[in-house]
């Protein structure tokens, strides 16, 4: 079954994609819940019309992003953290990371941010979409807070 997005809807697509689904998640959870209408030939037509128009638009945009991903590869994040050894008292998540850009300067949704659960003191990567052109890799250091 082929469907356009309405919304970004996450691990399909962004929005005014064109997907192809399984008939059961379109017909019982993204057709009833708004996110996706029936890809039909003249709904493709109006898509393509409307991407056409929009596409001088969307080069402001990346070039936003574009400048925005320079600025957060300027930050420099250190996470601090009760540990014990190497091994965390709890563990930092994308919500943690988010905070600590926000201390920096740069408020970035969590939604937007990946970096999966981490436990250990150390240096890791973390990926921030902040469009569908634009991902950054971010490095950011997890540190023993000294209690």
């Amino acid at each position: 079954m082929e469907l356009i997005l309405r919304q970004d809807v996450q691990n399909l697509g962004f929005k005014d994609d064109i997907v192809t689904v399984k008939n059961g998640y379109g017909r019982n959870f993204l057709i009833p819940t708004g996110q996706a209408h029936l890809a039909t030939s003249s709904a493709k037509k109006v898509l393509a019309e409307n991407l056409k128009q929009r596409a001088h638009k969307e080069a402001k945009v990346v070039a936003d992003a574009k400048a925005l991903a320079e600025a957060l590869k300027a930050i420099e994040i250190k996470i601090f953290a009760k540990a014990g050894g190497e091994k965390l008292f709890g563990s930092i998540t994308n919500i943690d990371i988010a905070e600590a850009l926000a201390k920096g300067g740069q408020t970035i949704e969590r939604k937007f941010i990946t970096s999966g659960i981490v436990k250990r003191t150390g240096k890791y990567t973390a990926s921030v979409r902040l469009h569908r052109d634009v991902i950054v890799e971010l490095d950011y250091e997890i540190v023993a807070e000294n209690a």
